[in-house]
């Protein structure tokens, strides 16, 4: 059995290959061949190819690599409909991120290719990102230091007019509440927060368990002095924020958004900032990646941005690889996927 480790230089094509023979030692017998492809990003951005989204890399370089493949590990190849079909020997693809958006699940279903992915694979590193992206935006850590540099002094940002807030005693509000939120939300709650949370998928007894409020989105914005987005995104999730609920946050209110661009409309940004209605936000993603060079917040005031980091942690990659590599293992095993996204593959007679 051969199989191609499509990593790239986060999820190194080394790790893949590492973990996956780890997880197969254990069951005995000869370990399968590997090849390997390692992918551009995050040297060059990650964007569509063909009919997939958030991929890296070309197809005819993929199909190359697959050649005599049945199992492919990877984060970003672009498994698309020509790739599947002119792969036919392949068995799963695993994919070591929290959804396989890279692939075309309809395509693989077709082909009889299950296709697994690694929910929680970066929730920790995310979750530690939104908090300090949080703590940064309240206390104007970045304009401080970056005046500083400059030589200037602001000595004027411990007046009363300009200090920021504190988490104890906030109200903070997560959009979202999977495995990033719940620890976001332990975590502002060890500060001293009451937490609100708005998410139609989760449980409520769990919600509750956790000290945490559930409830309805506009309820939530207008209630909340620090809103962090936690959501995936989706068809129903684009443009969650849009104008009208932007409007709901309290004046002065902290938005953070370190989960997808899409889930905000980034066209009122610029006016509520400038008025103050927003008090401070930060960003590590953007409706546009990388932003461009006449991108309207960049001269805003009170306005954080990270490049799309917040996963970035070698532990994420570590994490990634092992899920990965467990699901491997499942399936050359013959034991069920714990993470299959595409069920009907079972149904539609794929083996």
């Amino acid at each position: 059995m051969r199989i191609l480790a499509a990593g790239d230089h986060f999820v190194r094509p080394a790790l893949m290959r590492e973990a996956v023979s780890q997880e197969l030692s254990h069951a005995g017998g000869e370990l399968p061949e590997f090849t390997e492809l390692t992918l551009p990003w995050p040297h060059e951005p990650f964007g569509p190819v063909a009919e997939v989204r958030e991929a890296s890399g070309t197809e005819d370089e993929l199909v190359e690599a697959l050649d005599g493949a049945a199992i492919c590990v990877t984060q970003m190849a672009p498994f698309t409909e020509r790739v599947f079909a002119a792969s036919p020997g392949l068995r799963l693809v695993a994919v070591s991120r929290g959804g396989p958006v890279n692939v075309d699940l309809a395509a693989a279903t077709r082909h009889g290719v299950r296709v697994s992915f690694a929910p929680g694979r970066n929730a920790p590193a995310a979750a530690e990102f939104a908090v300090g992206l949080t703590l940064a935006a309240m206390r104007r850590v970045a304009a401080a230091d970056a005046e500083l540099k400059r030589g200037v002094w602001r000595g004027d940002l411990y007046a009363y007019e300009e200090v920021g807030g504190e988490l104890g005693g906030a109200t903070v509000g997560l959009v979202g509440y999977g495995a990033i939120g719940r620890i976001v939300a332990r975590v502002m709650r060890a500060f001293g927060a009451q937490v609100l949370a708005a998410d139609p998928y989760a449980d409520p007894e769990a919600v509750a368990a956790d000290g945490v409020e559930l409830v309805e989105l506009d309820d939530l914005l207008s209630r909340s002095s620090v809103v962090s987005l936690h959501a995936r995104l989706t068809e129903e999730t684009h443009h969650l924020l849009d104008a009208r609920r932007l409007g709901l946050l309290p004046p002065g209110a902290v938005l953070v958004n370190s989960a997808r661009g899409g889930l905000l409309d980034h066209a009122p940004l610029p006016e509520l900032l400038r008025s103050g209605a927003l008090g401070a936000l930060a960003l590590d993603v953007y409706d546009v990646e990388p932003i461009p060079a006449d991108w309207a917040l960049r001269d805003v005031p009170n306005v954080i941005t990270t490049p799309h980091l917040a996963g970035a942690t070698r532990q994420t990659a570590h994490r990634a690889a092992a899920i990965t590599a467990a699901e491997v293992g499942r399936f050359v095993r013959g034991e069920k996927l714990r993470h299959l996204a595409n069920g009907d593959v079972l149904v539609d007679g794929g083996s």
